[in-house]
């Protein structure tokens, strides 16, 4: 296995990265970034995933897979349980890590910063969006803690469809949106003999200062 791994590797062909073709603030760009990904034949279907890093109050980090919401002017938006293990995580600690991979771009971007809730009512928005099983089923799981079988939860989940059956419920008070308030933002774009181009944003008070990274 470990010769098969050391063998493995990819050839890096597409764009390049240069100074004069990027902003001068990282989210015009991650905004393109993810468009293109969406449209991108070889990209993944969920273009918006995530990998999103937490770290709790003892210092073990933590990851997992997201879905961004909404790209905001200063920030990625997505949504979980308050009670999560996330969630505890960033109430002991409010910073956070960010990446996307698109292979078929060969591209990935990394973002890190601070973590806030965003308003009741941005959450609320959101919280009506989506279809109403998922809504139901943000009241019959208590994300992260033990459960004693599949059946269990999907007992929980028939008593909510009965309860409110005539009259879907709000959102729950311990369920709702996060944003990521970004401190630091790179940009890495695969290049031929692992000569990548990375491109680095850091939030300044004066706004935003660009740096190219060795790779």
């Amino acid at each position: 296995m470990s010769e098969h791994l050391q063998n493995m590797r990819r050839h890096y062909q597409r764009d390049g990265l240069l100074e004069a073709h990027v902003p001068d603030e990282p989210f015009a760009l991650l905004h393109a970034w993810l468009q293109q990904a969406i449209e991108c034949e070889q990209a993944p279907v969920e273009a918006n995933a995530m990998y999103l890093a937490s770290v709790d109050a003892q210092g073990l980090p933590h990851c997992r897979v997201v879905l961004l919401k909404d790209l905001a002017a200063d920030g990625l938006v997505f949504y979980s349980h308050y009670r999560s293990a996330k969630g505890c995580d960033f109430a002991a600690n409010p910073q956070a890590a960010a990446t996307f991979h698109w292979p078929g771009l060969e591209r990935q971007v990394r973002v890190e910063g601070v973590v806030e809730r965003v308003t009741a009512a941005e959450s609320d928005r959101y919280y009506q969006s989506r279809p109403l099983l998922s809504r139901l089923a943000c009241w019959a799981s208590e994300q992260s803690q033990p459960l004693g079988s599949r059946a269990e939860l999907e007992a929980r989940l028939q008593q909510i469809q009965q309860q409110y059956a005539d009259n879907p419920p709000e959102r729950p008070e311990d369920w709702g949106g996060y944003r990521l308030l970004a401190l630091r933002v790179e940009f890495w774009q695969g290049r031929p003999g692992r000569l990548h181009d990375r491109i680095n944003y850091l939030k300044k008070e004066s706004g935003w200062r660009r740096e190219r990274l060795a790779p």
